[in-house]
């Protein structure tokens, strides 16, 4: 089963957490595919994933840009894996089929926005259900993730 953590976002963004995250996952020496609603979306976060930081180099890449076998961050809205990652990111409430075939899922919701929170409540339940191991993180006041459950 995959181990699924819920990112409750309350002090930044996803284009401002996400950056942060996918370091950690290759500072793991891990893969990663984001998966977005949009590809409007998916534009903003490669946007964001170019220029959080001055001082740091994030690589990673979409369909568009190619090489998609050799991203070590991937960006989709597609259910797909070219990159052979085993870290897969959720944003904007997406609910892969695929989700099992992670290792680890981080599902990123916005803990400002009423509908995204309920969502969020309803894919916790399902991915219970569904017998993925699960666990809860919540930005603290400083911006540091605390699990919570």
């Amino acid at each position: 089963m995959t181990e699924v953590g819920f990112y409750h976002l309350q002090r930044q963004s996803v284009s401002q957490a996400l950056p942060r995250l996918l370091e950690r996952v290759g500072a793991a020496g891990l893969r990663a595919v984001v998966m977005a609603g949009s590809e409007e979306r998916i534009e903003a976060l490669d946007a964001a994933l170019w220029t959080y930081d001055p001082d740091s180099f994030l690589a990673h890449g979409t369909r568009r840009t190619g090489f998609s076998e050799e991203q070590p961050v991937y960006l989709t809205t597609q259910e797909e894996n070219p990159n052979g990652a085993t870290v897969l990111v959720l944003v904007d409430g997406v609910t892969p089929a695929f989700m099992g075939s992670f290792d680890r899922c981080v599902d990123m919701f916005d803990g400002n926005d009423e509908a995204a929170v309920a969502a969020a409540r309803a894919r916790w339940k399902a991915c219970k259900a569904a017998g993925h191991e699960v666990t809860y993180w919540r930005q603290s006041p400083q911006g540091r993730w605390e699990k919570k459950a």
